[in-house]
């Protein structure tokens, strides 16, 4: 090959589609009989590799598990760490190092679902293919595939790449997980306009789709990385990571709260210096507020409340592939969801019957034969209605499809819409074996794209007389219908008009329309040709049908929008079908109103419009893979928080880019698995919005848990500062903050990570993604127990100094305080808005539980020996714990007087910490 149909035939931007047959074969210089010399073969094997998509060179292992550490938190941990470490604490120090590297190990582990989402598109592809090569038919691994290859496909295969077709016989590919057609797709031969979407290539088969019916032969004209799946590969590859909300704030506090740290510990060591103190005591107390200040806990924390929502998750069939990923659905402003088996079922159904010039509504979706079929809103039986028995029986008698019961499912043998009729009239109490029993079929004309109909002939209860069923597009049975059936079942003239008006009155719903005729046959006709069903047919109705919204859809996207979520639909299906689907589940934006974008209509719209395109229009219909990916960035750029759904590989981009990707676990292709960050186990939307309130919850807690934990550190850093300031004696010993940083954060703080989700969470609007981690209310309060915790603790170390002058039990009365003060905290902070009262002291006994167990390990602290010896401490009489619950007490009192002067008048506890 020349070195210009080398880039044409390599080029991703090559349209095949628009060539004739034969410009084609003369740009891939082959030969449609005799297909590729094996030499020539070979040669091009050598020189455009297998056919596989190539899986990318990413950054080394090494390095991705060492960038784990690359964050201001982690610095914080690991200073932490060097601290203890030099103090000699060694198993403080290797519980605090223990965090860091699971950690980092839990993300280093994480990282790799890029590489088996590209691996699962290798496997898609990885299949057997037939081809004619050196005149002769064989079978050859797809990865051996060439440009210019010939390949003969048939019904059950799968396509091993894009191929231009040159020949095909009523051949229908599955491109759902490619395009998002929900139907199998009717293939042709004949050039197209060079400008036509990637879903309405027909003359094209692509890598990865399967052949529903038919045969068909084609050139390939590419492979590997340049197919249409190989192109999405790179995309995956390309999508950028997205931070989580809440590693975002966390990031950000960790940041204020490193060089808070460092600003604050200086301070001391200089201050104290200056004023003539030892620079070793000075720095022994420099360090004593560094690790006082540092919230060791945080991290532990972080992990473990979202390891307890993603346990709570699979409770509610919802698989979490990443710990933030609960979290960041509780923040999200915009919901991208697929169409096709994510808020449909995948399912054709019947809906809607037109015969006997009565009109019929079909309830039930789905192919399980579950509904009954209405008359003017009333259930009917069927028996009573002859002509609309007759339609629905030769839906079932010309029909090559099954329904089999198979894993708790009912799934299809074959085409989805004739599936669909035989469910319609299963619903009628027609049995599939049984029809067939009472009526064989003698012969048949198979669909084929270009008649558009099927027609089969059958014996009946009369041996002097024969039946031809035939089904198929209106416009080419309608004029070839003599006469109709009335209510009665008696013939009379038809009124082609008249049908075609209900036909448009279906279609402007969304529905597709087939019709169905009858023409009976001598008893002696044994075979059926063209000629047969020319004319002279009775029409006997029309089914229409789409592929139903799931039934917990309607309530799950109106329980998002009352919650303050937009929820979009982008879909590669047309546009009517997008948009009636789309008012069907409740998308409808001001006024009713659905706006919808097309694929082609989004080409037109500039770099700078498209954000708010993006932000106003609620569906986007038959958009391409990068297409999606575009959607998701622009709703980024606006602010929001993007959660995509989807279950096919034109989805895995999206997903991989969005701030959280949500894949369909049983319809959902492996790279869509891949490329997300949860997967629903049984492709619910529904439990979407479960996720919704569960990472809400979460992200509540998380935040109850920082706004407790740092009056702790404050308060530690504050009494050493000040005393330092005061030239005081320190307070309290590096050793003792150790001791408290962790019992309490693990006894007191985790307690929070199990509080109960408060009432009016999912009436609250989403989280303002700018909004910071600490509100300036949150802050305020911080300061207030922080403030109570220096004060208190400085009150009582005075008070002890002067009566006994014992330094080890005035430090032991400080320890006590923080501790007692920040377990009072404790049960403030189970509502930052509400009372402890309203909201029950017994809701949370995990609670109680760890404020108990943590005032036992403060009496051994303070009472046994050992403990003396290890931790400095010496045993304290009673009026000192007097005085102690006192300050505890006034702290509790004083938060919740804060709260009720703030927050009072919101019972419902639907208030907000702004």
């Amino acid at each position: 090959m020349s070195e210009v149909e080398e880039r044409t035939v390599a080029s991703e931007e090559a349209r095949w589609h628009h060539l004739e047959t034969a410009e084609a074969t003369r740009l891939l210089e082959s030969d449609l009989r005799h297909g590729l010399t094996p030499e020539e073969a070979s040669s091009r094997l050598k020189r455009f590799g297998p056919n596989v998509v190539s899986s990318r060179g990413g950054t080394p292992a090494w390095k991705r598990l060492l960038l784990q550490l690359h964050q201001p938190l982690v610095y914080i941990l690991l200073a932490a760490v060097g601290v203890t470490a030099a103090l000699a604490e060694w198993v403080d120090s290797g519980v605090i190092f223990a965090v860091v590297l699971v950690n980092a190990v839990v993300g280093f582990i994480q990282e790799s679902r890029a590489e088996r989402a590209i691996e699962a598109l290798s496997n898609m592809v990885t299949t057997q293919a037939v081809v004619r090569r050196g005149r002769r038919k064989l079978s050859v691994p797809s990865a051996e595939l060439v440009p210019g290859d010939v390949v003969l496909l048939q019904s059950g295969d799968r396509v091993p790449a894009d191929l231009r077709l040159f020949d095909a016989h009523n051949l229908h590919c599955d491109e759902s997980a490619l395009t998002g057609e929900s139907l199998p797709v009717a293939k042709h031969t004949d050039p197209l306009d060079r400008d036509i979407a990637l879903a309405d290539r027909r003359n094209q088969a692509y890598a990865g789709t399967l052949v529903t019916a038919g045969q068909g032969e084609g050139l390939v004209w590419a492979t590997g990385d340049h197919t249409e799946t190989g192109r999405i590969a790179w995309l995956i590859a390309e999508a950028v990571e997205i931070s989580t909300p809440l590693t975002r704030k966390i990031a950000q506090f960790s940041k204020l709260l490193l060089w808070v740290i460092l600003g604050l510990a200086a301070l001391t060591f200089a201050v104290g210096v200056a004023r003539g103190e030892a620079a070793v005591d000075m720095f022994m107390a420099a360090v004593a507020l560094a690790v006082g200040a540092i919230p060791e806990g945080l991290p532990a924390a972080v992990t473990i409340v979202l390891a307890i929502g993603v346990s709570r998750m699979a409770e509610r069939r919802a698989i979490i592939r990443k710990l933030p990923a609960v979290e960041t659905l509780g923040s999200t402003t915009v919901i991208c969801s697929d169409k096709t088996g994510t808020l449909t079922e995948n399912q054709m159904t019947v809906q809607a019957i037109r015969a006997g010039g009565r009109s019929y509504q079909v309830t039930g979706g789905g192919y399980a034969p579950e509904g009954d079929i209405l008359f003017e809103g009333r259930a009917i039986d069927p028996d009573e209605h002859p002509v609309l028995l007759e339609c629905l029986r030769a839906g079932l008698l010309c029909n090559d499809s099954q329904i089999v019961f198979e894993g708790g499912r009912h799934e299809v043998q074959g085409d989805p819409t004739e599936a669909a009729l035989l469910v319609s009239a299963a619903k009628a109490g027609l049995a599939h074996a049984e029809t067939i029993e009472q009526s064989p079929r003698v012969d048949m004309i198979p669909f084929e794209s270009e008649h558009m109909f099927r027609a089969t002939l059958h014996t009946g209860g009369d041996e002097s007389q024969r039946v031809i069923y035939k089904v198929g597009a209106v416009e080419r049975l309608l004029e070839r219908c003599d006469e109709t059936l009335g209510p009665d079942g008696r013939s009379a003239p038809i009124d082609h008009d008249a049908v075609r008006r209900e036909v448009d009155k279906m279609a402007a719903d969304g529905l597709r329309v087939l019709a169905f005729a009858r023409l009976h046959a001598p008893g002696s006709q044994d075979n059926l040709a063209h000629e047969h069903v020319r004319g002279g047919l009775t029409f006997l109705g029309l089914q229409a049908m789409l592929d139903p919204p799931r039934r917990e859809v309607i309530e799950a996207v109106a329980e998002c929008r009352r919650a303050g979520i937009a929820v979009k639909m982008i879909t590669g299906d047309h546009a009517v079908t997008a948009g009636v689907i789309a008012g069907r589940v409740g998308l409808a934006g001001a006024g009713g109103k659905i706006d919808v974008l097309t694929g082609r209509e989004l080409e037109g719209v500039s770099p700078e419009d498209l954000p708010r395109a993006a932000d106003e229009t609620e569906v986007f219909a038959r958009v391409a893979p990068e297409q999606k990916l575009r959607l998701v960035q622009a709703l980024q750029s606006r602010g929001h928080v993007v959660a995509m759904t989807g279950d096919g590989v034109n989805d895995a981009p999206a997903l991989k880019q969005a701030d959280i990707g949500v894949a369909m676990g049983v319809t959902g292709t492996d790279v869509a698995k891949g490329a997300a960050d949860m997967v629903l186990t049984d492709d619910n939307f529904a439990s979407i919005e479960a996720a919704v309130e569960e990472g809400r919850g979460i992200f509540d807690n998380l935040t109850k848990f920082i706004v407790w934990t740092l009056p702790t550190n404050l308060g530690e850093g504050g009494i050493i500062l000040v005393s330092i300031l005061l030239g005081l004696t320190l307070p309290v010993l590096p050793v003792q903050v150790l001791w408290v940083n962790m019992t309490t954060a693990l006894l007191l703080g985790l307690m929070l990570v199990f509080e109960p989700r408060e009432r009016g969470l999912m009436a609250r609007p989403p989280r303002d993604p700018s909004r910071p981690l600490l509100t300036l209310p949150l802050i305020m309060r911080t300061g207030l127990v922080s403030l109570i915790i220096v004060a208190g603790g400085l009150w009582l170390f005075d008070a002890q100094i002067g009566t006994a002058g014992d330094s080890a039990a005035a430090r032991t009365a400080v320890v006590n305080t923080i501790v007692l003060v920040e377990t009072a905290y404790l049960f403030s902070c189970r509502s930052l808005s509400r009372s402890l009262f309203t909201i029950g002291l017994l809701t949370n006994r995990l609670a109680i539980l760890g404020a108990g167990t943590m005032i036992l390990l403060q009496g051994l602290f303070t009472y046994a020996p050992v403990m003396n010896q290890l931790f400095h401490t010496t045993p304290l009489e009673v009026g000192v714990w007097v005085r102690i619950a006192g300050v505890a007490l006034f702290s509790f009192v004083a938060v919740e007087i804060e709260k009720w002067i703030r927050f009072g008048r919101h019972r419902d506890g639907g208030a907000r910490f702004e």
